[in-house]
This record gives C-alpha cells, sequence and structure tokens, in this order.
C-alpha cells in the first residue's frame, strides 16, 4: 500500500508537476464507475456507518428523560429535547428505509432507481439529525449554565457547522464537478 505522500508524488508526476510541494490533491480527481451493485452496496454501507450512531444518541435522548435535572428544566428545555427525540427517530426511520424498500419492492434486483431514492433518503435524514443535535445542544447548555441565550447561540453555531460540512461542502464539491 502506497503512502499519502507517495500517491501526491504519484498523481502530481501524471498531471505534469513533478515538483509536487504546493500541490493540490483535492484540485484532481481520478474517477472510476461503479456498477450499480457495487453503488448499492456503498449506499448501504453509509447507513450502516451513520445508523449506529444515530441509535446511540436516541437511546442517551431517551435516557435523559428519566433523569432528575430533567423535571428542573425550563419548558423550552424540555419541549426542545422531545422535539430533538422525534427527529432523531424520523432519522432513523429514513436512514432504514431504503434496506426495507429493497427487500419488499424490489428484492433479489438492484435498480438505478433503488440508488438515486436510497441515496436521497440518507441524506434526507441528515437534516432532521443536525436539527436535533442542535436542540440537545441548547438543551445541555441550558441545563449546565442556565443561560438560555448561551444555548441558543450555541445551538445556532452547531447548526451552521453541521449545515456547512453535511451540506454546503459536498454540494459546492459536486458544482465543481
Amino acid at each position: 500500500m502506497q503512502s499519502y505522500t507517495s500517491d501526491i508524488r504519484e498523481t502530481a508526476a501524471i498531471h505534469g508537476n513533478n515538483n509536487h510541494e504546493g500541490f493540490d490533491p483535492m484540485h484532481y480527481t481520478t474517477t472510476e464507475q461503479e456498477t450499480l451493485k457495487d453503488e448499492m452496496r456503498n449506499v448501504i454501507e453509509e447507513a450502516r456507518m451513520v445508523l449506529p450512531g444515530i441509535q446511540a444518541l436516541f437511546g442517551f435522548q431517551t435516557i435523559a428523560v428519566f433523569n432528575n435535572a430533567f423535571e428542573r428544566l425550563p419548558d423550552s428545555g424540555i419541549w426542545s429535547h422531545l422535539i430533538a427525540l422525534g427527529l432523531v427517530a424520523l432519522s432513523i426511520a429514513l436512514v432504514m428505509t431504503p434496506a426495507a424498500y429493497n427487500r419488499l419492492a424490489e428484492p433479489g434486483q438492484v435498480s438505478r432507481r433503488m440508488i438515486v431514492l436510497s441515496s436521497r433518503l440518507i441524506s434526507t435524514a441528515m437534516a432532521p439529525l443536525m436539527c436535533a443535535f442542535s436542540l440537545d445542544v441548547y438543551v445541555v447548555l441550558l441545563a449546565a449554565t442556565g443561560k438560555p441565550l448561551f444555548g441558543i447561540y450555541s445551538a445556532a453555531l452547531t447548526f451552521c457547522v453541521f449545515a456547512a460540512l453535511w451540506f454546503v461542502f459536498p454540494l459546492q464539491a459536486r458544482k465543481k464537478r
């Protein structure tokens, strides 16, 4: 297996830049067409990577309501937490839908339609998850500091960072292709 540095040198040499100093590997992309079967495997693998984290978050959120500190939260904290819990449940449903759909609607086959649908469902699941994380940041900071405004600003910052990393960054990269 080659190292990252040797990959950069090789890519730089291919593109006529033998001096790899200042070479930006993100500028050059090597692509390979996947088969439908490989694409579907990758989509399902993405769902498998995301799902355990979402399920763990759901578990922690569920346990939180049985904590004595939960009762002491102001109404805004309780409602924010309950809405976040619902958003995480929605996210889980969206991530799990491709597997259920494939088994029931298109058993034993892979289609472009199934891949596009699965990709859209998994991508869509990230939006309610991002909102849930942001709401939970508000709840945690409200409980920790008792300062709603600090929680609101932190939640807004969390939302912006997640939106930038999960949506803006990939969509801009797709535009450049």
